[in-house]
């Protein structure tokens, strides 16, 4: 059976239903409480209320300088911009999450689309908001998505794979992995590196083939990072069929004819767009079990999260 481990992930308290927005009230999100609950641990984070503003509150924007953007409040015209940063570098330095799923079109929390204001004009709309952009440059490489993105089926399923990524990693590292703990998580990982970036995956093969002959920690830091960034780079049809084909390959010395030529097919409709992912990975998953193939069985590329999210139901778009 698939081990996911259980990601830890930091998120606006207003989306899991706390009455923290300016107005009193929150903004849950369905999906974040209702489907992904089960399986995560949330570490809630509202910067407002942490800078002792209260809710309801009065309203904040970011504001043109020329020292770069201000955070002012909207009637009062305070300046917030010192204490959001020094609180934001304060929880970026202690963060220890697999991701972050920010308010979208927050001036503290958005991450993308916030508009700049010079007097009442919006002037610039490509800001993000100073406590999630403060977070974000920290952690370049942490998965970070807005509730308003994550309504996007590629975009969600997208997030979500490299959030249990990421966790499985972490409890590799947490468990100060030997050598052969090591080769053990490359190989169930190689065709999920490898759906990402062929580069990346090469690039990762090659650092697993120094184990125990460098030294582990610093190996460790040096696969961590390639990790990431492979799973950083957004997976495509393209790159899923080159998987899906290498998988086939790896079972079709143990089908007949007819159940080979049908893989192929299936593969062949999903690369057209006639089908969701899951349903050639369905396929190979059902002919691997029967033929025995116990390496295609335990790829994580098959499973990478529990199944019951059913995130890869999607016609795939890109």
């Amino acid at each position: 059976m698939m081990e996911y481990g259980r990601p830890r992930l930091a998120v606006s308290s207003c989306l899991l239903g706390e009455p923290v927005r300016h107005n009193g009230g929150h903004c849950r999100s369905r999906f974040l409480t209702e489907a992904l609950t089960p399986f995560v641990d949330w570490v809630a984070i509202c910067p407002e209320m942490e800078l002792g503003l209260g809710a309801p509150r009065e309203t904040l924007r970011l504001e043109r300088s020329p020292d770069g953007p201000r955070l002012m409040t909207r009637e009062s015209r305070r300046d917030l911009t010192a204490a959001m940063a020094e609180l934001a570098a304060g929880r970026a330095g202690t963060l220890q999450v697999d991701g972050y799923i920010f308010k979208a079109k927050s001036p503290s929390c958005g991450i993308r689309g916030i508009p700049l204001y010079a007097g009442d004009i919006a002037v610039d709309r490509r800001n993000r908001g100073l406590f999630a952009d403060v977070v974000i440059r920290a952690h370049p490489l942490l998965p970070v998505e807005d509730d308003g993105r994550l309504h996007d089926a590629v975009l969600r399923e997208a997030f979500v794979e490299r959030v249990f990524a990421h966790a499985r990693l972490r409890e590799l590292v947490r468990g100060g992995p030997r050598p052969g703990d090591l080769v053990a998580f490359h190989a169930r990982h190689k065709m999920q590196l490898l759906a990402h970036s062929p580069a990346g995956y090469q690039q990762a093969g090659r650092l697993v083939s120094q184990a125990g002959a460098r030294d582990r920690a610093e190996l460790m830091d040096d696969y961590s990072l390639v990790f990431r960034r492979t799973l950083a780079v957004r997976s495509s049809i393209g790159r899923n069929v080159n998987v899906l084909q290498h998988c086939l390959g790896m079972v079709s010395d143990r089908l007949d004819p007819a159940r080979r030529a049908d893989l192929a097919e299936v593969i062949r409709s999903y690369q057209r767009r006639e089908v969701a992912l899951s349903v050639p990975l369905a396929l190979l998953r059902h002919h691997a079990l029967g033929a025995a193939a116990t390496y295609v069985q335990e790829q994580t590329y098959f499973a990478p999260y529990p199944e019951r999210l059913g995130l890869r139901n999607h016609i795939a778009g890109v």
